[in-house]
């Protein structure tokens, strides 16, 4: 896991196109019925970290909330710290025990210890579980999408903090592919993550996030799309054209097909699984793969 105070920001959402890939592979990997299975996040008071607090046991007690949390029951975390450049480090083996590695200014911030090891146990819970994204960046990638959608990852963002003089993020999305991700989980289980923030910048990248996760529930052939979307979808299908790649924060990403007899098909992605799903006509489209169901006009 990347990030340090001295570390440059990125903003914006350069890794959009892999965060969504991460969680279709989510689904494909667990099924919709087990994504559910985490409807409960992680609540501040089990992570919470006083400076009065042993640091071992207290780290020892927080990797457990997050061994518990993802269901690794035969899984141990051992937690140390040391001088690194990384945030933190973890030892994929075939286990039953584990053993993170976590930067020694962990120490003097001890309420960022949710966070780091969060993102730790989730490496571990997606080793056992066998998924990965070929390449490193892509992988971390993977585990920073699974822990946010997954119900620890708000740590994550949270631990994102600016100032006149310092800057601090974990993590290798940006705040704002943070923010989408945690604005996905929040409606699908109807959270509302923004009470758990401490950190404002969390707060105002959070919105910036959800802002864009709404527009994917409101890009054409969806019922839901405005005026101006409609207007330019009805272009493109007497066009036959598609509506651009799903990869950026504003592509619609539809694409049209031939049907039967002179129809056009349009498939598009769910908004909340992002696999395709082909349509025709006004209907109520269910994903065969999340289950969402979404009322559309083709």
């Amino acid at each position: 896991m990347g990030g340090s105070v001295a570390d440059p920001v990125e903003r914006g959402f350069p890794h959009l196109e892999t965060v969504r890939e991460a969680i279709t592979a989510l689904y494909r990997r667990m099924s919709a019925d087990s994504v559910r299975g985490f409807d409960t996040s992680v609540a501040p008071g089990d992570v919470a970290f006083a400076d009065a607090d042993d640091l071992y046991l207290g780290a020892q007690r927080v990797a457990g909330v997050m061994v518990r949390h993802l269901r690794l029951p035969e899984a141990r975390v051992i937690v140390t710290f040391r001088e690194m450049t990384h945030a933190a480090n973890v030892e994929l083996t075939a286990g039953p025990e584990y053993f993170v590695e976590l930067n020694s200014r962990f120490k003097r911030h001890r309420h960022d210890i949710g966070a780091a090891l969060a993102h730790e146990v989730t490496h571990v819970w997606l080793h056992r579980l066998g998924l990965a994204f070929d390449g490193t960046r892509a992988n971390e990638i993977l585990t920073d999408t699974a822990t946010t959608y997954l119900g620890a990852g708000w740590l994550l963002l949270d631990a994102f903090r600016q100032d006149a003089l310092t800057s601090q993020k974990l993590g290798y999305l940006t705040p704002e592919e943070f923010g989408y991700v945690l604005a996905k989980r929040a409606r699908l289980f109807g959270e509302d993550p923004a009470i758990w923030f401490t950190s404002p910048q969390a707060y105002e990248a959070y919105e910036r996030g959800r802002k864009v996760a709404d527009r994917d529930e409101e890009m054409p052939p969806l019922a839901a799309a405005p005026w101006l979307e409609r207007r330019r979808y009805v272009r493109d299908r007497r066009h036959g054209q598609g509506g651009g790649t799903d990869a950026g924060p504003g592509a619609a990403g539809y694409s049209f097909e031939p049907g039967d007899g002179s129809a056009l098909r349009v498939s598009f992605p769910c908004p909340t699984c992002r696999v395709r799903v082909p349509v025709r006509g006004h209907v109520r489209a269910r994903c065969g793969l999340c289950g969402s169901v979404w009322p559309c006009d083709t």
